[in-house]
Order: C-alpha cells, then structure tokens, then sequence
C-alpha cells in the first residue's frame, strides 16, 4: 500500500489497512508540517515528486523492509502539494507479530525516505522567502 497523492492523509485509514488479529503491534509514524525552521517562521511547505517514479522508489522501501525484516503489511503515504502548517505530510504505518521489527522497520522506512530523492520540499517563510530541502 504505497501511495504518492495531493489529498489529505488519514492515517486511522492505514492503520486499518495493515492491522492483523495475530500481530501484537502496528508502529505508525505521522509527520506533520511545523510552523518554524531554526530562527524562520514558516508559512507553508510544497512537495513535488523527484520525478515521475517516485511512487516505485516508495515501493522499493517496503520491499527493502520486507526483505529485512519479513513483514509485508506496510503503507506509506506521501502527500504533495501546497501543505499548511499542521497538515500530514507522511504517513507510514508498519503492523508486525510483536513490537521491537515494527519499530525498526518504520525507523527505516522513514529514514529510507528522508534519503531517496523521492519528493523535494521547499519551505515558504512568512517574509516571503524560500529554501529548498534535501528530499524527503
């Protein structure tokens, strides 16, 4: 369950997709749009795509984790667009037999992401001026 989408994330929703009654944990991880960087206030955030496969770079991070960790019930979604102070802009929910791969394997996931060059993010401050991110 990967999905790259410009609609609000609900991440209850993903949670319920990767619960199982014989698994002991679901570790989610929601990130969210904060209102300051360093000594700037921020305004609102845009996130674009690196490129028209970062939806499979996505899918590479869960097969990754599924490899290392033999967990499959995995959703991470990324959201695009103009994102206000407050928004979701990731969420990924892991659900495994018990506790400690689940929150190893999300620490990955997230980690994996922040790396990829899978989305940019630009920040924009309230005196109008804007910086690019490393991808996230």
């Amino acid at each position: 369950m990967i999905e790259i989408t410009s609609q609000p994330l609900h991440p209850q929703l993903l949670i319920d997709k990767v619960r199982k009654d014989d698994y002991g944990a679901v570790i989610t991880f929601v990130g969210t749009v904060r209102n300051v960087t360093g000594d700037k206030k921020v305004a609102f955030l845009n996130i674009e795509p690196c490129d028209e496969k970062a939806e499979a770079k996505l899918g590479e991070v869960a097969s990754e984790i599924y490899h290392k960790w033999q967990l499959q019930d995995i959703a991470i979604y990324r959201r695009t667009g103009r994102l206000k102070i407050g928004e979701i802009a990731l969420v990924v929910a892991i659900s495994a037999p018990h506790r400690q791969e689940a929150f190893q394997a999300c620490q990955y996931a997230v980690d994996s992401i922040k790396q990829g060059n899978i989305t940019t993010e630009r920040e924009i401050y309230e005196t109008g001026k804007n910086q690019a991110k490393s991808s996230v």
